[in-house]
């Protein structure tokens, strides 16, 4: 119905984008938009590293390769109509062990199935002339990966809501959500206000946001940070373009990797360390009731026994430049810790389920009035308007 209330918890990308998806399909509905904090884009938006993935690493089929897939039309499309940043300044993914090739091979037939344009092999010596630095044997060449602004393309999302007659409300901390005749009550401290339909949005808080939805108790967000080392200006010129490294698929984090920023700096990282808090942007930040959280649930302790070598690796990386830079000189061995300084972090809304198990593709539930998007990861910010459609979708279904 036109006169309907949807309201949408959450203003990172995702949240934003299905609102403005919303305010486009249902012309004449008003649409709300709830989030804590005093801007848009605070959390995981506002520390994305900026890349536009292509759809190489996804399980062909998941909705995480269908959605990046068609995302990245949209999203090129979008950043060009309202004059955003978007490079296409291209991607390696190298192999720098011979016995990453079958792995990398693997990965070019996975890329190949879920239709990456102009994906190729490139040898040793071709590696050399798209990134001299470089020290890989082999490599995949994504051509039209690029990078962009996602701060700034949420804040332009915020704006076509605010133009379509919605409303974005900051500073409202979302403490219940009640059921009443004909909607739901969003509650915060000094205010309530009641929609017809609900969606959370709520990234780093999607499952304590769910449990007031009285929504299921999984999968549960661990956090994890990533933290960053940013090459000084003057080595900036040590690589052209993204250059990644052969992802263990094991794991949902890509590994140590070399990102052009489009403000013209380059990071070098992320690890991935757990955080001791939801936020924990620093080592330093830590949330008693998260932690207390995190050591309740199962799923915690069973994660803990599969990959605690790997995260003894990647804690020593948190302390030590050296041993942090220790991969990034795989890849580009002319990169050394005189030239790093530590750059900035983000936190990761990791969803665990109870077997411990590392939840990967995108995962929505709904129930009743109420649509939560219960696991958004990366390539969320490639994929956003492209997700907006999966969970408009869902809102209205049967509708």
């Amino acid at each position: 119905m036109a006169d309907e209330t949807i309201g949408v918890v959450g203003a990172g990308i995702v949240g934003l984008a299905t609102a403005r998806e919303i305010t486009l399909r249902r012309p004449g509905t008003r649409v709300v938009v709830f989030d804590k904090e005093p801007g848009v884009a605070h959390h995981q938006t506002g520390h994305n590293s900026g890349v536009v993935h292509a759809g190489i690493y996804y399980t062909p089929g998941s909705l995480k390769a269908n959605l990046t897939v068609r995302g990245v039309g949209l999203l090129r499309e979008y950043c060009q109509e309202h004059g955003l940043p978007y490079r296409e300044i291209g991607k390696l993914v190298m192999a720098v062990r011979e016995d990453e090739l079958d792995r990398m091979n693997a990965l070019y037939e996975r890329a190949r199935n879920n239709h990456v344009p102009e994906l190729r092999k490139v040898s040793r010596e071709e590696i050399a002339e798209l990134e001299p630095q470089a020290g890989g044997i082999a490599a995949l060449h994504s051509p039209r990966t690029a990078i962009t602004d996602y701060p700034g393309i949420a804040r332009t999302f915020a704006q076509d809501i605010e133009r379509s007659g919605g409303e974005v409300k900051l500073g409202f901390r979302v403490t219940g959500l009640t059921e009443v005749p004909g909607g739901i009550e969003v509650a915060s401290a000094r205010e309530r206000v009641t929609v017809d339909r609900l969606v959370l949005c709520a990234g780093l808080h999607s499952d304590s946001v769910a449990r007031l939805a009285r929504g299921g108790p999984e999968p549960r967000i661990v956090p994890f940070r990533g933290e960053y080392m940013l090459l000084k200006p003057e080595r900036a010129d040590l690589v052209r373009g993204l250059i990644y490294p052969v992802p263990d698929p094991r794991y949902p984090f890509l590994g140590v990797h070399f990102t052009p920023r489009v403000d013209g700096s380059v990071e070098v990282g992320p690890n991935a360390v757990l955080a001791l808090a939801r936020e924990g942007y620093t080592r330093t930040r830590v949330s008693p009731k998260d932690l207390v959280g995190l050591a309740a649930y199962p799923g915690v302790w069973r994660m803990a026994a599969k990959h605690w070598r790997t995260g003894i690796k990647e804690y020593k990386g948190s302390f030590s430049t050296a041993a942090f830079m220790k991969d990034a000189k795989l890849y580009v061995p002319g990169v050394g810790v005189d030239d790093v300084v530590r750059g900035g972090a983000g936190v990761r809304a990791q969803a665990l389920d109870r077997d411990g198990t590392l939840v990967d593709d995108f995962r929505l539930q709904r129930a009743g009035r109420i649509t939560a998007v219960r696991n958004a990861p990366s390539p969320a910010a490639t994929a956003s308007l492209a997700i907006a459609e999966h969970i408009v979708d869902a809102v209205f279904d049967g509708s």
